[in-house]
């Protein structure tokens, strides 16, 4: 298959959420065809609510700045598949991915025709074999892999034990892992496994109490990333900087490339991993993890783009507990004149999330995403109806977003914020919209820019 093949191949596998059907097996049975990829280098998994991006990507940051070869996978992207996909930093690059997609998919077809699985991958299973392979073709020397959906039957959670990482645990793919913090902990905490380390992040009672549960029957001693820092102080432009206790007792201080306060939790739970992949014998000095904590990227979360008239800030917020981050991001850094541009997914607590974003804009502009999964506009009619009206904003339903975008560009002041939120799909189409409207930067693609050599 060449590239365009590749992607269309890919649609043609389903949705990567509405067509999975979650079971470890025939992801075990596609990677030991492939000669079981996931064993040739040690995995840091991370699995939680929110902020399990953000961590991988500050661990991942610590580790190149290091000197380690990384892979890094994460899911989903937000213009380009092979974001998901990154060696030092920078993305797989098309022809090899698309190279890398026929052989996977020749394997899985072969494993089909002998009746050896009951039918093809799944999307997210998929991409999980090619990212696997291409870690191996790279000789990696650590993964760190973003779990995609709970964790107990997600593809990821097939790598041999190592480290496993659990970021902070709320109410989210309810459908999928159950409605309570303890069902939803239950799944997540199932990437602990016995002789793997284990960094927990601050988390509710309930799923404290599972996790702990979870470490004692692995025999697993948990170190937990929830402890106190001293905040040095915040960029206007919410880049925070605190100063914690090292694991060998001394203060450190760091400055954080992510906008917003919760990122400090995420920067805890990054520095705890690294310190115990310091004790498991590598080497990673202080100067790593500041410099990498303040270099790290990762677009749509709080990402602030800078044109020639209002700013522009994405975030991928897409839960309640996501919302009410933005919001407190908002109250605390962007007083201006807002347009809210909002759009999520049918399945989502939709009432909560506009209970924390509405009453901050002064224009609402209402929106489809374009996905499968999304949710009408006239469901988020109706589920805001009772918000809008006691707030009396003037309100807007416009589809397709791009055209959100638009009517956002016109009704916003050259000294406003324009908001872009409730899902990592729109914010993917508002990239999109950005590179017709304002012209688009570069991707770093491993082979043609070695970053981090």
């Amino acid at each position: 298959m060449n590239y365009w093949e590749t992607l269309a191949y890919l649609e043609w596998l389903g949705h990567e959420t509405l067509r999975a059907r979650f079971g470890l097996e025939k992801i075990r049975r596609l990677l030991a065809e492939l000669g079981d990829p996931q064993t040739a280098y040690p995995s840091i998994l991370i699995a939680g609510t929110n902020g399990k991006g953000s961590t991988a990507a500050m661990v991942e940051a610590i580790l190149r700045r290091a000197g380690l070869r990384t892979g890094l996978y994460t899911s989903p992207h937000l213009v380009r598949v092979e974001e998901r996909i990154r060696v030092l930093g920078c993305e797989i690059a098309p022809e090899e991915f698309a190279a890398l997609a026929t052989r996977v998919r020749a394997v899985s077809e072969a494993l089909l025709e002998r009746g050896e699985i009951e039918a093809h991958p799944t999307y997210f299973e998929f991409l999980t074999a090619v990212g696997f392979e291409y870690f191996r073709e790279k000789a990696i020397e650590v993964a760190v892999l973003e779990v995609g959906l709970g964790g107990r039957l997600d593809a990821t959670n097939v790598v041999p034990p190592f480290l496993s990482l659990v970021t902070s645990i709320d109410i989210d793919h309810e459908q999928y892992l159950g409605s309570t913090i303890a069902s939803i902990a239950r799944e997540k905490a199932m990437i602990i496994k016995p002789g793997a380390r284990a960094v927990l992040a601050r988390q509710p009672p309930e799923a404290r109490a599972v996790l702990l549960a979870r470490c004692r029957e692995c025999g697993v001693s948990p170190i937990w990333a929830d402890e106190a820092v001293e905040i040095l102080g915040s960029e206007p432009d919410g880049r925070f900087a605190f100063a914690y206790r090292a694991a060998s007792g001394q203060h450190r201080s760091v400055h954080l490339a992510l906008r917003g306060r919760h990122q400090i939790e995420n920067a805890l739970v990054a520095i705890r991993a690294v310190e115990v992949l310091r004790e498991l014998g590598y080497s990673i000095l202080d100067e790593a993890i500041g410099h990498g904590l303040e270099s790290v990227e990762w677009p749509g979360r709080l990402e602030i783009i800078g044109l020639s008239g209002p700013l522009l800030l994405l975030d991928g917020a897409h839960n309640t507990a996501g919302a009410r981050a933005v919001r407190a991001y908002l109250e605390e850094f962007a007083r201006r004149p807002l347009t809210l541009v909002f759009g999520t997914m049918r399945d989502k607590r939709i009432a909560e999330m506009a209970a924390e974003l509405f009453p901050l804009a002064d224009v609402l502009i209402l929106t489809r995403v374009s996905d499968e999964r999304a949710a009408p506009l006239a469901q988020l009619l109706e589920q805001t109806a009772d918000l809008r009206r006691r707030l009396g904003r003037p309100t807007e339903a416009v589809e397709p977003a791009e055209l959100a975008f638009d009517l956002a560009w016109e009704r916003t002041p050259p000294d406003g914020m324009i908001c872009v939120t409730g899902s990592l799909y729109l914010v993917g189409e508002a990239k999109k919209w950005l590179a017709r409207a304002h012209g688009e930067g570069g991707a770093c693609i491993l082979g043609r820019e070695e970053a981090g050599d």
